[in-house]
């Protein structure tokens, strides 16, 4: 397997319930997939869940290259899912599946009360 794009994002938890609390549903339906929304809301701090979300997105991004925002790829090409063992795995739809081709993403995700961290190998 030959590495052809890395990215790593940290994010203050904070930050994303601030936006959870000021933008709401507006704010998950622009940023999430109908089953990253269903997952968070459902775990006892969504807003931990969210930025972890929110993190792989972006570091999703940086390994597929930083510019794709201006290219056409939507936060929602980019989707975190689970196996059914609880895994997560990144899911491109879209935009970021046009521009990753044959390539899959690996994730890595990690959280605290205070910060969650995305790492994603683009291979």
């Amino acid at each position: 397997m030959k590495a052809t794009g890395i990215g790593i994002d940290l994010v203050e938890v904070s930050r994303i319930r601030e936006l959870l609390e000021k933008h709401g549903q507006r704010f998950k339906d622009r940023t999430f997939t109908a089953g990253e929304i269903a997952y968070c809301d459902a775990c006892a701090e969504p807003a931990m869940h969210y930025a972890a979300r929110f993190a792989a997105k972006e570091a999703a991004a940086k390994a597929l290259g930083t510019g794709i925002w201006a290219e056409g790829v939507n936060w929602t090409d980019i989707e975190v899912v689970r196996t059914v063992s609880g895994k997560p795995e990144i899911a491109l739809h879209g935009a970021a599946r046009q521009h990753a081709g044959d390539a899959t993403c690996l994730v890595s995700l990690t959280h605290t009360s205070d910060l969650a961290m995305a790492q994603v190998l683009l291979a």
